[in-house]
């Protein structure tokens, strides 16, 4: 009886001296003033938004980034008939001298716009507005515009006749109109990113319907594990791994939004020179960048100028890297990609 109780005793105090052990070793590993991540989550710029802070439980930092995307919305969206855009387009907005005047932020992304139209050679064209609006791949009815429709859309679709000069724009053709979908949440997150580090945020990941931007790196001083999505899969299914602190992550594809009729997949990136979506053996393309709104930019041009005029493209601009995923499945780096964010293929979901 008392060998028993003399075991369970150095038993007892064994499992304690391991605990202690076990809890320097965590405490060691920990920041002093690590916190519990906190979260917000919201359907907002017609996607699922998330943000999530590593070094901050401020709610009310997070309340007012989701803020901010309601902000932006009411200035880029090409649909709601309140937005400074929609009005853009409509031809409602004040005119001087024959110019609409428009705000600093919208001349902003315009330009940015009319930038990445200019570097695709028109591959990319911010004026495909006319031709965007005959299509719906959100609504699940799956129909297919008139071809003569679209061909009298694309009477209007060129992005040299858009005229820039500070905060006041005018078309050379009567009719036209701007969508900045492609770039509009890139932009977004590298706003939102700019409000929360000026409050002290140090660490944090944005993501705004998979463009991805992180804020630093994690509390642990480690890099963010960001996947690159397998196309067509769940969002957790991933090709490949990328170490990332600091840097954005922005994919286009032909699996985000699109719809199949006679056994022909539509997708959303459209071709502005025939109206009717890219066909060039691309799954996607993914942007890692300084700027999201590089990413954004990049993804879609470079997808629209295909894998061989893409990756001759993007190999020419310093501090970007891409990954193509065409159709048999077959990933491909730009110099020095795989090596920079040590890039591992994965087989299963991560």
């Amino acid at each position: 009886m008392v060998s028993s109780k003399r075991s369970a005793l150095f038993f007892l105090i064994f499992i304690v001296l391991i605990l202690a052990v076990f809890s320097l070793f965590y405490a060691r590993r920990q920041p002093d003033n690590q916190t519990e991540p906190v979260t917000a989550t919201a359907f907002k710029l017609n996607t699922v938004v998330t943000i999530t802070l590593y070094d901050s439980e401020d709610q009310e930092l997070l309340d007012q980034a989701m803020e901010l995307c309601d902000h932006y919305e009411k200035i880029f969206s090409r649909t709601l008939p309140e937005s400074e855009l929609y009005r853009l387009n409509a031809g409602t907005l004040p005119q001087e001298d024959g110019a609409f005047i428009i705000s600093d932020t919208l001349a902003e992304l315009i330009s940015e716009g009319l930038r990445y139209s200019e570097l695709s050679g028109g591959a990319f064209d911010i004026s495909i507005g006319p031709v965007s609006s005959l299509w719906d791949f959100t609504s699940g009815s799956s129909v297919i515009p008139d071809e003569a429709d679209v061909k009298d859309a694309l009477k209007l679709v060129d992005y040299r006749q858009v005229f820039l000069d500070g905060n006041r724009i005018r078309f050379g053709m009567e009719g036209m109109q701007l969508d900045l979908g492609a770039i509009a949440k890139g932009y977004i997150a590298d706003r939102i990113k700019e409000f929360l580090v000026s409050e002290g945020v140090k660490s944090a990941i944005l993501d705004l319907g998979g463009n991805i931007l992180c804020i630093g790196e994690r509390p642990d001083d480690t890099p963010f594990r960001i996947g690159i999505q397998r196309p067509f899969a769940q969002r957790s299914e991933t090709v490949s791994i990328a170490q990332i602190d600091d840097k954005s992550v922005v994919s286009s594809g032909i699996y985000e939004r699109y719809f199949e009729k006679n056994g022909i997949l539509y997708h959303h990136i459209l071709n502005p020179r025939t109206g009717f979506p890219y066909e060039n053996d691309l799954v996607s393309v993914t942007i890692i960048s300084d700027r999201s709104a590089d990413g954004d930019g990049l993804s879609t041009s470079c997808f629209a100028l295909g894998l061989e005029q893409g990756m001759e493209l993007i190999n020419s601009l310093p501090d970007v890297y891409a990954a193509f995923i065409t159709a048999d499945g077959e990933l491909h780096f730009s110099d020095g990609m795989a090596e920079t964010f040590s890039l591992k293929t994965t087989e299963t979901s991560e």
